[in-house]
C-alpha cells in the first residue's frame, strides 16, 4: 500500500510559506528557511510520519512551474523526504498530485 498524500494539508503548508516566516502543522509551528544558494523558501513538515520537503519554484526555471513562478504565481513544489522524487506541485494554492 502507497503513501496517502493529503492534498489539502499540501495546500495549507503552501499558502502559509508563501505568506509567512513560521507555517502551522498539526498544532507544531515550523520556520519557513531560505535556501543558501537561491534564497528560496523552504519548509520541511510530516504528513502521516513521513517527511516532505515544500519548495519555493525558482522562477528562472525553463520549466512551465518557473514561467508560472516568473508571471506572478506562488508556485511550490513538494518533494519526498525518503526518495527525494517531486509528488506534487502547488499553483496558488491548488494542488496537483503528480503520477506515480
Amino acid at each position: 500500500m502507497g503513501i496517502i498524500v493529503d492534498l489539502a494539508l499540501m495546500q495549507s503548508v503552501a499558502l502559509q510559506m508563501m505568506e509567512r516566516d513560521e507555517i502551522l502543522v498539526a498544532d507544531k509551528k515550523m520556520k519557513v528557511e531560505r535556501t543558501s544558494y537561491q534564497r528560496l523558501r523552504t519548509v520541511t513538515f510530516k504528513m502521516d510520519d513521513h517527511e516532505y520537503q515544500a519548495i519555493e519554484q525558482n522562477a528562472d526555471k525553463p520549466s512551465q512551474w518557473g514561467k508560472l513562478a516568473r508571471d506572478g504565481h506562488k508556485v511550490v513544489q513538494f518533494k519526498d523526504g525518503a526518495t527525494g522524487k517531486f509528488v506534487a506541485v502547488s499553483v496558488d494554492g491548488k494542488v496537483k498530485e503528480y503520477s506515480r
